[in-house]
């Protein structure tokens, strides 16, 4: 949920400078290509009461580190997110266990400790978890849109041998598609197993697959 809150003034970009329209668009953008992502987490939310902001606790209930952490957070299973409460752009954050991705910059990190940043107004600390899998829409402009047509699946540290689940909900609440992506040595086998995508693909580490325009699996060698 985003707003610009503002009761007695007028609070919007364009008011303070240029930088804060290119801030506020930049992520505006990447909230919309997360919307396939972020919905699917928000329905679930509703079904099992799991909230789509969660403690770093309730994710890694078995990690000492995480129980005292309150200056960062998971969202939904695959992401975590550390805000950036100081002036000079500094952040600490602590990952834990497993290679972690940074999302905007591709960046990995090994986690099981702690590590220090600086950003500027367009970045901050936003990971991926090793052996996810986040469905990327393919829209910009608007967050409501059909979340299963252009849809990649974007594949982060996946172990060998392993799977992850992906779920991707329509606007109408109803599952629109949901499936595995599996990792055997060099190859990603993707497998819709209900619903459909549309003119879709698989990323790995910003390798991109061709476009399967329909069917229910895909093989790839990345």
């Amino acid at each position: 949920h985003s707003r610009l809150h503002g009761s007695s003034s007028y609070r919007v970009p364009w008011l303070v400078d240029e930088e804060s329209c290119d801030v506020l668009r930049a992520f505006t953008q990447l909230k919309h290509q997360l919307m396939p992502y972020l919905y699917a987490k928000a329905h679930e939310a509703t079904e099992t009461g799991v909230p789509l902001m969660r403690a770093m606790l309730i994710e890694h209930p078995h990690d000492p580190a995480c129980a005292p952490l309150d200056r960062q957070y998971q969202l939904g299973e695959s992401l975590l997110v550390a805000p950036v409460f100081t002036e000079n752009g500094e952040v600490d954050f602590y990952l834990p266990e497993g290679k972690w991705t940074h999302l905007l910059s591709g960046d990995k990190k090994q986690g099981g400790r702690w590590h220090r940043e600086t950003h500027g107004f367009l970045s901050l600390p936003l990971y991926a978890a090793p052996n996810s899998v986040i469905a990327w829409g393919a829209e910009t402009e608007k967050p409501d849109y059909d979340y299963a047509s252009g849809t990649v699946l974007r594949v982060f540290e996946l172990d060998d041998g392993a799977s992850a689940a992906f779920t991707v909900v329509g606007l109408d609440g109803n599952v629109a598609a949901r499936g595995t992506v599996s990792r055997q040595g060099g190859q990603y086998t993707a497998q819709v197993t209900e619903g459909a995508l549309r003119d879709w693909g698989l990323d790995v580490d910003g390798q991109r697959s061709p476009v399967l325009a329909e069917g229910a699996s895909l093989n790839w060698n990345a």
